[in-house]
């Protein structure tokens, strides 16, 4: 049984790393967006209060979204351990899911943080590009189309999605930043912060963190 925080910035392939992590550990993978998707489809109270905000474009309060997850993890289903990916983004929320934790007599096994720099995120995720129609996923330098902007699978419009332009990267590159430098304070601070160097290849990353996390 793992109870695991995957911290990375945007870009740092944490998605890729946490299904293979959820994989081998035979954990639950859990992202807060999947979190928010299920409660306001399924009509819960804290869905209803979520949609409210989400429906103006407004930021979930943390206090929400603690309640969002604490009843997720609380589930049957969270038994056997889970990963959270997405969650804690503040100290605020990492602060009250400690307490969360304290209460039910549970602890968390590791805070893995995927460290990569800005000038290798920002080549790798503003070269990245999708077929319009199947949704395969490209690179200008690693792997592009045979033929520029028609995909080789489905023939459909190979583009850059908008949360892929430099600016919006680098913005979210920014606020992952600041948000984000005081929570691995404070999970260093509690000697649960695990750094792994994201920049390194895929299977390298992977079998990196299977090595700090153990059998």
């Amino acid at each position: 049984m793992k109870r695991i925080v995957l911290l990375g910035p945007p870009g740092a392939g944490k998605g890729t790393q946490a299904v293979r992590i959820a994989e081998k550990y035979e954990i639950l993978h859990i992202s807060t967006g999947d979190i928010f998707r299920a409660n306001v489809k399924e009509g819960t109270p804290l869905g209803k209060k979520a949609k409210e905000y989400m429906d103006k474009g407004l930021l979930v309060p943390d206090e929400l979204v603690c309640d969002l997850v604490e009843d997720r993890v609380s589930k049957d289903d969270c038994k056997n351990g889970y990963l959270l990916d997405g969650f804690p983004r503040t100290v605020f929320q990492a602060s009250h899911f400690d307490e969360y934790l304290k209460k039910n007599g549970i602890a968390l096994d590791s805070v893995v943080d995927i460290e990569v720099d800005e000038d290798i995120l920002l080549p790798r995720m503003i070269g990245r590009r999708v077929c319009r129609n199947c949704g395969k996923p490209y690179h200008v330098t690693t792997m592009p189309p045979k033929q520029e902007g028609v995909c080789d699978v489905c023939g459909g419009e190979v583009y850059q999605r908008a949360d892929d332009c430099e600016e919006t990267v680098k913005n979210r590159f920014k606020v992952y930043q600041d948000q984000t430098s005081p929570l691995i304070e404070y999970y260093k601070e509690s000697g649960l912060l695990a750094p792994i160097d994201g920049s390194k290849p895929m299977d390298e990353v992977f079998g990196n963190i299977c090595a700090l996390l153990g059998e």
